[in-house]
């Protein structure tokens, strides 16, 4: 018995030691040679591929390893230290779990040192996921690009060529000026093929960010659509109503934020309607107490809400301070989807699109589909005959007004997850708010989702070229030149006020 306790404490004298497979002569080497030494006796280590060795180059980073159970000083520069990172990275490819596996691989995608071929070619050959496949491909072909045989230089350029990255079309344009003719035309060949693909990655890039530009002038016109289309009021103050949508989403993020913080993830579930609400009350008010006594004067109506508008510019500074408030994403919000390499989809981005979609078929099938749908549609195309066959459109004024309000609180929700909120938040989207209503046409649905897809390209497109100050004038005087030739927009609206 007596033995057997001794066994037990001996084994948890081990368990309990740092595990460190690294032969003694190889951290006395370490420890005495200089920096070509450590660096070869690293080579040894990554070849052996034995992920035990870990925590002895760990301590080696931090300039101390045990050397027959001595503590021993060891001076570690940037050179060395670079070696142990890639070390590490390489040692860590044949770890079990797969995440440890990826991120080391992407780690050393960024640039590995030659020492750790050996390793990623046996990670290489063991591995079964075909992401991790690909990167440690690339990855050896880096390495071996710069190898002495020629046969393996041809074989790395070749599997360089078939990637997509960026650090591939570095690595085959250093070989512009190499020495053998063969190898050089081999690299011509694949970078050709290399900034081919990359170029339809930055055209795919650009897309996403022309239309994920356009589903926010989308949310920000799609209610001044309405109200603009049905009333013909110049509503200068809708800009506030989205900064209204926005500070009301940040009023229930930190609500959650303080009484819920575990269910913080579930608070837009909240905000929208919240947010919707908010702007539609303050809407329907500006509609029933001014905007309902000036209707058939335009300029007074747009001096009125621009009034109106500082008014509301200056309240929300007086509660909330000039300053901006950061609104922050949810989780589920958070990071992004790489599609190609260099290419990186943000989540917010992409609910953001999503949540405009599902707006605009909400607004669709309310127009198409209600009753208020229906009396919306008649005022707006002949407001004298609407209201002789008995359409209060006094009233339709008033709920198509606190509709139009409300899908601008939605937009300020949107905009409140890519960027920070501030008392000027609606002074950056009323110009091209206005821009897309008037080339989509007045009124007209299918026009407004057009014109903001159109000039969210547009405006993407200009901008890599030309700057962003640039683009806008180019697209402004794109927009003034076409409402010369097509005052009607790109839609004209059709009923009997027209054909009158």
């Amino acid at each position: 018995m007596r033995a057997l306790l001794q066994g037990l404490a001996l084994l948890c004298v081990v368990l309990a030691s740092p595990v460190h497979a690294v032969e003694p002569a190889l951290a006395q080497r370490i420890a005495a040679g200089d920096n070509d030494e450590k660096v070869a006796v690293l080579a040894k280590i990554v070849a052996a591929a034995d992920p035990k060795d870990i925590p002895f180059l760990k301590a080696l980073a931090e300039g101390t390893v045990t050397v027959d159970g001595k503590p021993v000083e060891v001076t570690v520069n940037n050179r060395l230290r670079k070696e142990i990172d890639g070390a590490i990275a390489a040692l860590k490819l044949v770890d079990p779990d797969h995440d440890t596996r990826l991120a080391a691989a992407k780690e050393l995608s960024n640039g590995a040192e030659p020492s750790v071929l050996p390793a990623v070619r046996k990670a290489l050959a063991v591995e079964k996921d075909a992401e991790i496949q690909g990167l440690l491909a690339s990855i050896a072909a880096s390495l071996g690009i710069r190898a002495g045989d020629k046969a393996e230089r041809l074989a790395a350029i070749k599997t360089l060529g078939s990637s997509n990255s960026p650090t591939s079309r570095a690595l085959l344009t250093e070989l512009k000026d190499e020495p053998d003719l063969e190898i050089r035309a081999a690299a011509q060949r694949a970078l050709k093929e290399v900034e081919g693909r990359l170029a339809w990655a930055e055209r795919a890039g650009l897309l996403f960010a022309g239309i994920s530009l356009g589903s926010i002038l989308l949310l920000a016109a799609l209610g001044l659509a309405i109200t603009y289309g049905l009333m013909g009021v110049i509503n200068m103050a809708h800009g506030e109503l989205i900064m209204i949508g926005a500070y009301t989403t940040y009023l229930v993020q930190n609500l959650f934020r303080a009484h819920f913080p575990g269910a913080f993830d579930a608070y837009l579930l909240f905000a929208v309607p919240s947010a919707f609400l908010a702007s539609m009350l303050v809407g329907m008010a500006l509609e029933r107490c001014v905007v309902r006594f000036l209707y058939g004067r335009p300029l007074e109506t747009l001096l009125a809400t621009w009034g109106i508008s500082l008014m509301l510019i200056q309240t929300v500074r007086t509660i909330f301070g000039a300053q901006n408030v950061q609104v922050e994403n949810p989780s589920w919000m958070s990071g992004g989807l790489e599609i190609l390499s260099g290419v990186v989809l943000p989540y917010s981005r992409i609910v953001i699109i999503a949540f405009a979609v599902a707006v605009l078929a909400g607004i669709g099938l309310l127009l198409a589909k209600t009753r208020l749908g229906l009396f919306v549609r008649g005022v707006t195309q002949n407001r004298a005959m609407a209201s002789c066959v008995g359409v209060p459109t006094a009233r339709v004024d008033l709920w198509a007004f606190g509709l139009g309000s409300g899908l601008a609180g939605l937009a300020g929700c949107a905009l409140s997850q890519i960027g920070n909120v501030g008392p000027d938040l609606g002074q950056s989207y009323i110009v091209d708010s206005f821009l897309v209503v008037v080339l989509g046409g007045v009124g007209q649905l299918a026009g407004t989702v057009l014109a903001a897809l159109g000039l969210g390209i547009m405006n993407k497109l200009l901008e890599t070229w030309a700057g962003a100050v640039i683009a806008k004038i180019v697209v402004l005087v794109f927009i003034i030149l076409f409402i010369q030739k097509r005052p009607q927009g790109l839609f004209a609206m059709k009923g009997r006020s027209v054909e009158s």
